[in-house]
């Protein structure tokens, strides 16, 4: 039932672009990981938050192949920025390739190299953050840029069901991280906070 409820969802979802549709296929020819990509629910829901905000600027940790990076582009402002930050170099060539298809390359700048050395390099205020990266660096991820994301700003962290494992109290040491992120989100009182279970699962919070 689960897996007709999604095709029923992705049959009256806005189709991919032409772009995002070359981009998934060849994400599942030539990656190990091909489900690391975004998808189509995802990569809509994530462009109409980026529509809706308007942002002038986007940071992204965890690139991929590009998927995200150009469905958050979306909704940038005239003169916005996206950053985007991939750890492994390997992937450069297909989100290059991509993001000068998708017309972006003006407006999403590609950063490769440890997130952790690279977030503090960048000055600008964020109006939205997307975590997507190792999921044990999420909470360092988070307080590493909580400072730069503006008052009314948004954070969206992926993967925070982790196959449904954090709701089952799997005792393997990455759903455990995954468990103590959710609940840190929970708790601060700082933000208002929604865990959306959409695909692997979504932490959204706003910062008040």
């Amino acid at each position: 039932m689960i897996d007709k409820i999604l095709q029923y969802a992705e049959n009256h979802t806005t189709k991919e672009s032409e772009v995002l549709r070359e981009l998934r296929r060849e994400t599942h020819l030539t990656m190990l990981q091909p489900q690391m990509l975004s998808g189509q629910i995802q990569g809509q829901l994530l462009a109409f938050f980026s529509q809706m905000l308007c942002p002038k600027a986007i940071l992204e940790i965890g690139t991929f192949t590009g998927y995200a990076a150009i469905c958050l582009a979306q909704g940038l402002a005239k003169k916005g920025i996206m950053h985007t930050i991939e750890v492994n170099e390997e992937k450069e060539t297909i989100i290059r390739k991509y993001l000068a298809k998708a017309n972006l390359v003006d407006k999403v700048k590609l950063h490769i190299g440890d997130a952790e050395v690279i977030i503090p390099t960048l000055k600008e205020t964020f109006d939205l953050v997307f975590i997507d990266a190792g999921k044990k660096q999420n909470a360092l991820y988070y307080d590493m840029v909580f400072d730069q994301v503006r008052q009314g700003g948004f954070i969206i962290t992926d993967n925070v069901l982790w196959g449904g494992k954090v709701a089952d109290n799997a005792s393997d040491k990455r759903t455990r991280l995954i468990d103590e992120f959710n609940k840190k989100m929970q708790q601060d009182e700082r933000v208002d906070n929604l865990l959306l279970p959409i695909r692997d699962g979504l932490m959204i919070v706003r910062k008040k």
